[in-house]
């Protein structure tokens, strides 16, 4: 009985993972293809998407920008989410609630009403010129930071309370304290929260929609464009770019687990 329960188990796994991993894994086979659409034949295997997508202008130009976008508003959410929650952690019983519950509305508010409310607030109200990229940049921070601030929460809970205290009373400034005993501690989650907040950024489409310059693309609002028109080798090449970035994030997730494995390790020994 046991038995048969495991197989069960197994093999339900095994067809969640397959329905998740095989239609990404087919386009990786399709983009080393001369083929112009997935599932059509294949006559052999290129590297022309891989040389298209990084000869054509157009594509660096919009691949060089989204992850400019990525680093500058994840690092921006980072600061602000960290700052959130350690201010958080250390208030008063209601002020906390009330945080944790404004916080909240973010994470499950759908993106279209978030772009369109910031348009409205920045571009209209404001008079802020999309041009200058501060809607957008503004859209993806109030997008990201509260993710971060899930990040980092979770890690102050763990920490012992008494050690801010005890490195005052030990003779370190707020700001000493602050940066050398508790932010060290929290260096696990607001590195998960900044990786995350990057993850974020780069697939947002509905906030960058609304408040991206109309001469700027990010891959997300470049392929849906892309795919409704265009080039074919455009099209074709994008399946080159769903494939580094599959790859990317397989290797950095990979890295991340070695070196939590390691850690722990040290620490078991210790």
């Amino acid at each position: 009985m046991k038995t048969a329960k495991k197989v069960i188990s197994v093999a339900w796994l095994v067809l969640i993972l397959a329905f998740i991993y095989i239609p990404i894994l087919l386009l990786a086979v399709y983009s080393f293809t001369d083929a112009t659409v997935v599932g059509g034949s294949i006559d052999g295997f290129s590297f022309q998407n891989y040389i298209t997508l990084f000869k054509n202008e157009e594509t660096r130009s919009m691949i060089g920008g989204t992850i400019l976008l990525a680093l500058g508003s994840a690092l921006i959410a980072t600061v602000f989410g960290t700052i959130g929650a350690i201010g958080t952690f250390y208030s008063k019983r209601t002020a906390k609630t009330l945080i944790n519950f404004a916080n909240q509305i973010p994470v499950v508010n759908a993106d279209v009403v978030t772009g369109f409310s910031l348009c409205v607030l920045l571009i209209v109200l404001l008079g802020i010129s999309k041009d200058t990229f501060v809607p957008l940049v503004a859209g993806h921070v109030v997008l990201c930071a509260p993710f971060v601030y899930l990040s980092v929460m979770p890690r102050l809970k763990q920490m012992d309370n008494n050690l801010y205290e005890a490195a005052l009373d030990l003779g370190a400034t707020p700001a000493q304290a602050l940066f050398k005993v508790v932010i060290p501690q929290l260096l696990p989650g607001i590195l998960s929260g900044f990786m995350l907040a990057i993850t974020l950024s780069l697939d947002d489409y509905f906030i960058t929609t609304y408040t991206k310059p109309s001469t700027f693309d990010t891959i997300s609002t470049y392929v849906v464009n892309a795919t409704k028109g265009g080039q074919t080798d455009i099209k074709t090449a994008l399946w080159a770019l769903s494939t580094i970035i599959f790859l990317i994030v397989v290797i950095v997730v990979v890295l991340m687990n070695v070196v939590s494995g390691k850690k722990k390790t040290t620490e078991e020994r210790i």
